[in-house]
């Protein structure tokens, strides 16, 4: 598997960041069952880039805590088919599903991990949680969606035993 992460914010995580992104990137993986090797792209960027990427790509403009760029297009969340697996979802030179892009806001990291009690780590665990599982698919538009994604998001954490301090 390959976890491309690229770190462009001033303002430094006191936390092994990479280790806690690359172990939830493959529970998310292994929770959903995902059948391939994959490729996922991490940024780690400030509020002021990510509210540049948020209105640009989405027309919101303010910073956010994390954007996620999926790669695939899913009948159902989660399920691996023919009909959207196709070859040019592979990576040429790896043989890796490429699943998407991630985009965190060191800044709202430490902003929520204060706001909601809970450590750093817990928090930037949390969001790449999250943003697996939109690249899985998953969205919380409606009220079921957001319980199952909530449900989810937590059994990934507590398999990880990454839990709000």
């Amino acid at each position: 598997m390959t976890y491309n992460i690229e770190y462009e914010a001033k303002r430094q995580l006191d936390i092994p960041y990479e280790d806690i992104i690359n172990s939830v990137i493959e529970e998310a993986c292994d929770y959903v069952g995902c059948p391939y090797e994959v490729c996922v792209n991490v940024l780690i960027t400030d509020n002021e880039e990510i509210h540049a990427i948020n209105k640009e790509h989405r027309d919101v403009d303010r910073p956010t805590d994390v954007l996620s760029f999926p790669m695939l297009w899913y009948k159902s969340p989660g399920i691996f088919d023919d009909d959207n697996i196709t070859d040019d979802c592979f990576d040429p030179d790896t043989g890796e599903l490429i699943l998407g892009d991630i985009v965190l806001s060191v800044d709202k990291i430490y902003e929520q991990a204060e706001s909601y009690g809970h450590s750093t780590k817990r928090e930037l665990a949390f969001l790449v949680a999250h943003s697996m599982l939109h690249l899985f698919g998953y969205d919380h538009m409606e009220e079921d969606e957001m319980r199952i994604m909530e449900e989810k998001q937590r059994e990934i954490l507590d398999k990880l035993g990454i839990t709000r301090d």
